[in-house]
């Protein structure tokens, strides 16, 4: 994925009241921090940086003063109620950089007939160059029968990116659906007690 560019301004004041006056500027207050250089205060266009987190681990090419930073969104902060965006932590990045984000975990095909799956975890910790973040990862599970698992050792990870948790870390379990499980058991057992009489 291309990088996002946005354009910063040098951040002054601080404090509730000043975050208050930037946001309601349509602006949001942010930090670029990481490669052991002081953190730098910014703000960032509202809309802009909003529209750009919708995909997940997007690079940023941050514009300030003249000079370019790329980074990676590491935390962003939302109103609980209102749902906007009240500040984002950005992770300075170099090409080349390897760097640990979490990405979304897509299922694709079907399980065997009669079966469901379980997404036992949403996402999936991996290590990716920082210019090549994968946005999620697909896991197949196309004819699985009930009992199968998929593990994080399983999922085919996009080229150069490494996982991060164990291998044996379940993904995706397929199971059949409790309500025909049951039933099954019942009209078993009612079958096992016709024949005891």
């Amino acid at each position: 994925m291309a990088e996002i560019k946005l354009v910063a301004e040098a951040r002054t004041q601080f404090g509730k009241g000043a975050a208050r006056r930037i946001r309601r500027e349509d602006k949001i207050p942010a930090v670029l921090y990481g490669h052991g250089t002081q953190p730098v205060h910014i703000t960032l266009p509202g809309h802009e940086s909003m529209l750009a987190l919708r995909h997940s681990n997007a690079l940023f090419a941050i514009e300030l003063e003249g000079e370019s930073h790329l980074a990676i969104a590491k935390d962003v902060q939302r109103d609980p109620i209102r749902g906007f965006i009240e500040h984002i932590d950005l992770l300075a990045v170099k090409q080349g950089e390897k760097v640990a984000v979490d990405v979304t975990v897509n299922v694709v095909g079907e399980s065997a007939p009669g079966t469901i799956h379980l997404v036992e975890a949403q996402t999936l910790s991996l290590e990716a160059e920082a210019t090549h973040l994968p946005e999620s990862v697909d896991v197949d599970i196309t004819g699985l029968e009930a009992g199968a698992t998929v593990t994080a050792g399983d999922v085919k990870l996009p080229q150069g990116a490494t996982l991060v948790v164990d291998p044996e870390h379940i993904v995706v379990t397929i199971a059949e659906p409790r309500g025909e499980a049951a039933a099954e058991a019942e009209g078993a057992e009612a079958e096992g007690e016709t024949a005891a009489e």
